[in-house]
């Protein structure tokens, strides 16, 4: 008893029989349904993000299929009288039901262990059983050497294979296996879960504490109870006390949602002195970075269902006063501010891992949402697009415009000015991307960056710059390598939006080569190398010399 009452909370209420899973009932019921009918495949997969029970539907598979006093309900004994199969499962000591965790054990030799080890019948029980963890680790030599026996295995052989990445699973391991796609929990159903959990622990949280965890979670239950397990630890250094929402928003480090949505007011309003002081109070409170830019995210979300969907029903999240709040502030936006807020919040997410000081990367990005906002769409089109191009393209669309009356009369010196610069970009034929009339050529990556740019798509921008890898371009078919971070999304709107830009179909393919760097990669390296460049030069050399502590953090090269 004292051993169970040591116990993590997560390990502690960790589901002992099928219908104690959290979220997941329909899945529980079709896996019962089929051990009680004997229907059972030879390697099963489970997927689904961290903590919504992969491990745990694992061993209660396990479970059912060996417990010595399954009544052919498909589920497992549960009580103090458990069959020794059960409790050694339960205990991870069965000596056929083996677990392996590939993030550990990722090479061809290990496999063949496995494999080798499968040849035997059972010991003891009805089938030897495989579980093998994070399964998406294993190399492409292991996966082939799998690949032979989880389509034939033994009789009394069966893989359970779970992971959070089945996209790096080769398909020929997932078409071997029946699947089962684990969902995110709902956050109600979170929260009753950790109610129950919390009266049984006598264990003094408050309600709307308990709504931050189970938010917090984001769909995880183990999650959300090591963050409850994690309360009651702070609450029982006071007994007395009973912990409420404000301690837990500085526990996790979040903002309180009046308060971001006070400061993001003075943000519309572009009032810089107010904004970054009640920003600096919020900060110093011990805010989390990426909590808070996601908060800002969600309450952007907010702001345009309001904009959009009209009034926004109450739910757990939302009190009555910020209901309020979000009703008033929302009358002086449009949908284009915060469709840029949202862009830009993040690709500020993404650049979180490359700054030192949090607190400036922050305060810049809310300086960066006031711009957005003062700027009128041509000076953002003029900021935002390649000066070697945009000029030219906006002057001529002002002179077409003109041109329609025939009259060139009253064009100004400027305008003619730029009919010229059109003309020798004519002559030249432009060999980066050109604008004439609707149709429009790309002829480099580089143009199609500087172009997406210009067309204010920050997101897509953000793929292009740091998750591509180009391979081979050419006008209307472009070759790249990408890396695990780029948008799912992202051929489909960049071969819709190609299309739409110049009028012709672009094919876009994914290539095993490896392609080059990054945009982003090279000029982290093209930093790095002037970095060491300078530091080899005799005038940093003298300097150390006399401050011994100095260092040299960037490299700024001027531009002719």
């Amino acid at each position: 008893m004292s051993e169970n009452v040591s116990k993590i909370l997560a390990l502690k209420y960790r589901p002992k029989i099928f219908k104690e899973l959290i979220g997941q009932e329909i899945i529980a019921e079709t896996i019962s349904n089929a051990i009680k009918i004997n229907k059972t495949p030879n390697a099963y997969l489970l997927t689904g993000i961290r903590g919504v029970g992969k491990t745990t539907t694992a061993r209660l598979i396990a479970k059912a299929l060996n417990c010595s006093k399954n009544v052919g309900d498909g589920e497992m004994c549960n009580n103090k009288e458990a069959c020794d199969h059960c409790t050694e499962i339960e205990n991870s000591n069965h000596i056929d039901v083996l677990e392996m965790d590939a993030a550990s054990k990722t090479g061809i030799d290990d496999v063949r262990e496995l494999i080798e080890n499968s040849k035997y019948n059972p010991t003891s029980s009805k089938y030897k059983i495989f579980i093998i963890d994070e399964v998406h680790m294993l190399s492409k030599q292991a996966f082939n050497g799998l690949l032979k026996t989880l389509e034939e295995p033994p009789k009394k052989l069966k893989f359970i294979l779970a992971t959070t990445e089945p996209r790096k699973i080769p398909i020929t391991v997932l078409s071997r296996c029946q699947r089962f796609d684990l969902k995110r929990v709902g956050i109600q159903t979170i929260l009753d879960h950790l109610k129950k959990i919390s009266k049984i622990e006598n264990g003094k949280i408050s309600e709307d504490a308990l709504i931050l965890l189970a938010r917090a979670s984001e769909g995880s239950v183990r999650d959300a109870i090591s963050l409850l397990d994690r309360a009651m630890v702070f609450q029982s250094l006071n007994p007395e006390n009973t912990i409420d929402g404000k301690e837990v928003r500085k526990m996790l480090g979040l903002v309180d949602k009046s308060k971001l949505i006070y400061l993001m007011e003075n943000v519309f309003q572009g009032d810089e002195k107010n904004t970054l002081k009640k920003f600096s109070e919020i900060f110093n409170e011990g805010l989390d970075a990426k909590s808070f830019l996601n908060d800002v995210l969600e309450l952007i979300h907010l702001y345009s269902r309001r904009i959009n969907l009209g009034p926004i029903e109450k739910d757990l999240f939302i009190s009555d006063s910020e209901l309020d709040l979000i009703e008033k502030s929302s009358k002086n936006l449009n949908t284009n501010d915060l469709s840029l807020f949202w862009q830009l919040t993040i690709k500020t997410i993404g650049d979180l891992g490359t700054v030192s000081n949090e607190k400036v990367a922050l305060e810049m990005y809310l300086m960066q949402l006031m711009h957005v906002r003062r700027m009128d769409e041509q000076q953002d089109v003029q900021n935002l697009s390649s000066s070697r191009l945009s000029d030219p393209i906006m002057h001529k669309k002002k002179i077409d415009e003109s041109n329609k009356d025939s009259n060139l009369k009253n064009t100004t010196k400027d305008q003619l000015k730029s009919v010229e610069q059109i003309k020798v970009f004519k002559d030249k034929k432009l060999e980066s991307g050109v604008e004439e009339g609707d149709k429009l050529e790309i002829r480099s990556f580089s143009d199609l960056v500087a172009l997406v740019t210009k067309k204010r798509d920050m997101e897509l921008k953000y793929d292009l710059e740091r998750n591509v890898k180009l391979v081979r371009f050419e006008y209307g078919k472009i070759d790249i390598n990408f890396n695990e971070n780029l948008n799912r999304d992202f051929i489909k709107k960049l071969s819709q939006n190609l299309f739409q830009w110049t009028n012709k179909r672009w094919i876009i393919t994914l290539s095993k080569e490896n392609g080059e760097k990054t945009i982003y990669e090279k000029e982290i390296e093209l930093k790095k190398n002037l970095l060491e460049a300078e530091k080899e030069k005799p005038v940093y050399k003298n300097i150390l010399n006399t401050f011994p502590d100095a260092d040299l953090i960037e490299v700024k090269k001027d531009h002719e």
